[in-house]
This record gives C-alpha cells, structure tokens and sequence, in this order.
C-alpha cells in the first residue's frame, strides 16, 4: 500500500480509475484499506449526476435516515448481524452480549462493550471515540489537506459567531466512525459537562468520498454541541455530528454531573459518522501520529481510550 499515491483524504490512486480509502492503523503503524459498508451506493450518490439528484432530493433528508433506521429497529432485522460480524472480521469478544442475544440490528449497532477492553490511557486527553482520526493542531493551517482551499468554518460548526472568534487558532481532533466500528463516544477528558445543544441540519455523507468533494458537510449537517469545563485545558467543544442513515444521536450523560475521561457521553444510532472536539488556542498538544495524520490527511485509525494529547511541556 506505501507504494500509492495518496491525495487529500487518504484517497489513494491503484490506477485505472479506481480509488481506495486508506487509513494508516497506529497498532501496526501500516496502511490499510478501509472496507466501506455500501460502498457501491456512496460512489453513485457523491460521483454520478443521476445520483447528485438522489441525494438533494431524497438522501439528505432526514425522511430516508429516519425510515432506515426503523427498518434496522426491526426485529427481523437482527439476521443481518451474524453476517456483518463475519464479514468485516469484528472481535465478538468485545462485545458485552452475545450475538444471539440482540432483538434487532439497531440494538447490535449500538452495543456496549465488556469492561476493560478499551483501556483509559494516562495522557490528560484520550480519544473519544472508536474510528479513523485527523489532529490540526492550530486552526487555519490546514489548506494543504482539503481540496480546492476548504478549510474549517468552526463558528459554523459551533452554531455560533462568538465561539468561532473563541476558537479560533485552537486545536481540532476529527474523529471518524464507520458503520463497522463500535458507535458509542465518550468523553476525551475529566470535567464537567453543560447541557447538549442540537444544530439543526441536513444529513450527509460523512464518508471521505462525500468530505472530499465537500468539507463543509461537518458543519452543515446535524449534529450536537457539549461544553466541557475543565480544570487545566479550558473549555473543550464536544460536536457529534449526524450522517446519512444515522437514526438519532443520544445522549448518555447527565449535564453538571462531573465526568472522567472514557467515561461514556452517548451513542450514535445505525449509520457512519464523526466527533469533533475543539479545543481553546495553546491548551492542549496532539500526540504526534495524529499530528502527521492532520498534516498529510490520511486518518489514523487508534481505539476510544487510546492517547490523544494533554497539556504542551512548557505549560506543566
């Protein structure tokens, strides 16, 4: 795989038309390609003009996410997990229940997982979610990553012109879920969360075929703002973001309840998607691997718990 050209997104060029979506897995620290649920479809819907009317007319809409996410509430639709399972290779182990045991392939989608097999590293702030992640480590010097100058709008993606002036030249973990990936996000580090506020929005792709072609989909799609007050790293923006097919974001946590970093905030329901955390100017510094990811723009794919960053040294 080292041997592909890579362009923005970690699209990577095999030749004869084809591109794959590659990430690089921080366990083994190689290059893999990512198997994409619906896959076929995605490239239609974002790569075809039959299939751009598709998706303005129908699957942006929350109407087609909200009807297949009650197909997946289905009790008959529980026969699809034992395939998913085998398919994509995922560790059963993991999983709090057995496989038998779910009623449906909702209820599979947004499983919890048995105690201690996400291990809460010590670094002050830790991923917060299962997925493929991209660090930027100051807001505003990430033009070389997206295509055609797209670069983050974070007082839209904040819902608000006052935080994006707050936030602005601060730090930003994306973090990437797939269908195949375990779907409930935690919170990234200790502190004391304010209420969920819902951003109002369409619901897109949040695949890199769809970001490829348009960054902005982040912040124009639905999705859910959480401040997160802390001691040492100021206020942390805790953003789950909607996708096509995703049924619902839910929240977990209590609002003035104080949490510990891993500590679970919700769980998306059927469909891919992403958490962004934003973090105020100078207060935290990213690990280094998703540095790089960030600057190259090929994900790093690393577990919920695992190091994301803390304080810089200079400033403990």
């Amino acid at each position: 795989m080292e041997k592909f050209q890579i362009s923005n997104f970690g699209i990577a060029d095999q030749g004869g038309g084809v591109d794959e979506i590659v990430f690089r897995n921080r366990e083994t620290a190689e290059l893999e390609v990512e198997q994409v649920y619906g896959e076929g479809f995605l490239r239609w819907v974002y790569g075809n003009p039959l299939g751009k009317i598709a998706l303005w007319g129908l699957v942006k809409r929350g109407i087609f996410s909200n009807w297949y996410g009650w197909r997946m509430d289905l009790e008959g639709s529980a026969k699809k997990i034992r395939p998913f399972v085998e398919e994509y290779g995922l560790d059963e182990g993991d999983f709090e229940k057995e496989v038998g045991e779910f009623g449906s392939f909702n209820e599979f989608f947004f499983r919890k997982l048995r105690d201690g097999v996400r291990p809460i590293a010590e670094t002050e702030v830790v991923l917060p979610a299962d997925g493929r992640h991209l660090g930027f480590g100051r807001l505003g010097d990430e033009q070389r990553v997206f295509v055609k100058g797209q670069r983050w709008e974070v007082g839209e993606l904040l819902g608000s012109p006052e935080l994006g002036e707050r936030y602005s030249g601060g730090s930003l973990l994306l973090s990437r879920l797939c269908p195949v990936d375990y779907h409930r996000f935690h919170f990234p580090c200790d502190g004391v969360p304010g209420e969920a506020r819902l951003v109002k929005g369409p619901l897109f792709s949040v695949s890199p075929i769809a970001l490829r072609k348009k960054l902005s989909y982040l912040w124009e799609n639905k999705r859910m703002v959480t401040e997160l007050v802390t001691e040492n790293l100021g206020t942390v923006m805790c953003v789950e973001v909607g996708a096509t097919c995703v049924g619902s974001i839910e929240q977990t946590f209590e609002p003035g309840v104080r949490v510990k970093k891993g500590d679970e905030k919700g769980y998306f329901a059927f469909g891919g998607s992403s958490t962004i955390l934003v973090f105020e100017p100078g207060v935290v510094e990213f690990e280094r691997d998703l540095l790089e990811a960030g600057e190259e723009g090929v994900e790093i794919y690393a577990k919920m718990g695992a190091a994301c960053g803390g304080r810089p040294a200079a400033e403990l």
